[in-house]
């Protein structure tokens, strides 16, 4: 019999536990040099900033909203079509996320509909480099410019994507956010890090991670309102690790995503373009200077499908799927607090409905993937 196929696997091999074991012999679990040394390697990789690491994506996104300002009264204009963390963190601060529809090809934050929504109260906007894709940063930037917004980046799927003016993502003139969850391109376990060319900013979440202690720590002073959001050595020894390799696990997702889009054609399957396909569709291509970094691999299935019949059926064939992402704005605790019944973001809403995740992982193998696609194509009736 087969073995399982997982929806994810985390890459992890004798680097990391040369450097764990370095941890554990040193003492030092927390605040320690390997934290610093993480800091500095991903900052290095990236090509400039000030990077602070913190225990989550999540973490990074509040942190980043702190240091922007945003607060009670404001509005930020973001996007429905994203894990839940990048409206919850405007939430925890009293701000209230403005959603707009997204983009029907990219499935990013719409521009246009992001500029129709600027209004008296809006203080920033908050896009999501959603699946690794980039949102257009080139144009939602001089909406920000325009209006004398700030603009913060959720780019915890997007490590290693590129945006519009041939920029890795973090290097837009932003504050950003990455996340290290086991399921992206790299993990630390749990994880996060912002990024900013900002010093001030930087020292801001600094503090801020650790209770709002003095970044120097030389009495235990707590200058600022903060919040245990410390990574810890042991964590920030496997993402060093990580950095090592980055390139490498990269490179092997895209061959991955490759694959699927080879075998997934033979299917019948079509890349996404302006019209709502009848048919099994793939992710977008990268248009541009645009570039996708792969975080999962997303299909939308056609109009109509039982998506949980076909999840179960490759499920029984021992391959793992996930419907994902449901709108956040249809989520219990927004549907109460502000009202949505469902059809305000009607392209949002379409793709909900209709993506599935397949397994997707930097060591996945052909024939894994060739496993997939058949029962997926098996789970829709579908023959090459």
């Amino acid at each position: 019999m087969n073995e399982p196929i997982p929806l994810a696997r985390p890459e992890l091999g004798p680097r990391e536990e040369e450097l764990l074991l370095e941890v554990v012999r040193s003492g030092a679990l927390s605040l320690g040099p390997k934290l610093e040394q993480f800091e500095r390697d991903f900052a290095h990789w990236l090509g400039e900033g000030y990077a602070v690491a913190v225990s989550s994506g999540t973490a990074a996104l509040h942190l980043g909203v702190r240091g922007l300002g945003w607060g009670g009264g404001d509005e930020v204009i973001t996007s429905p079509l994203s894990f839940v963390a990048s409206a919850n963190c405007l939430l925890y601060e009293g701000s209230t996320p403005v959603f707009c529809d997204i983009d029907p090809v990219k499935l990013t934050l719409d521009p246009d509909a992001a500029a129709a929504a600027v209004g008296e109260r809006t203080a920033g906007i908050l896009p999501v480099h959603i699946f690794g894709y980039p949102a257009d940063l080139v144009t939602l930037s001089k909406v920000a410019s325009d209006h004398g917004l700030a603009l913060l980046e959720d780019a915890c799927q997007a490590l290693g994507a590129v945006d519009g003016m041939g920029r890795r993502i973090g290097l837009g003139g932003n504050a950003a956010t990455f996340a290290f969850y086991a399921n992206k391109q790299m993990t630390t376990g749990e994880g996060g890090i912002l990024i900013t060319p900002d010093r001030e900013l930087a020292e801001r979440v600094r503090s801020e991670r650790n209770q709002g202690r003095a970044v120097d720590m030389a009495e235990v002073e707590h200058d600022r309102v903060g919040f245990n959001y410390r990574l810890t050595d042991l964590q920030a020894a496997i993402g060093i690790a990580q950095v090592e390799r980055l390139e490498e696990m990269l490179h092997a997702r895209e061959n991955v995503a490759a694959l699927y889009r080879e075998r997934l054609t033979q299917l019948g399957a079509e890349p996404a373009g302006e019209t709502d396909h009848d048919d099994l569709v793939l992710p977008c291509e990268n248009q541009g200077d645009e570039g996708r970094s792969w975080f999962v691999f997303c299909v939308q299935l056609p109009p109509g499908t039982d998506r949980d019949a076909v999840i179960a059926s490759l499920g029984e064939k021992g391959i793992a799927s996930k419907g994902y992402l449901p709108c956040i704005h249809l989520l219990p605790p927004y549907r109460e607090r502000f009202g949505f019944v469902g059809g305000e973001f009607p392209v949002a809403e379409r793709v909900a409905e209709r993506s599935l995740a397949l397994p997707f992982f930097t060591s996945m193998t052909e024939d894994q993937v060739d496993r997939v696609c058949t029962a997926l194509g098996e789970a829709l009736g579908i023959r090459p």
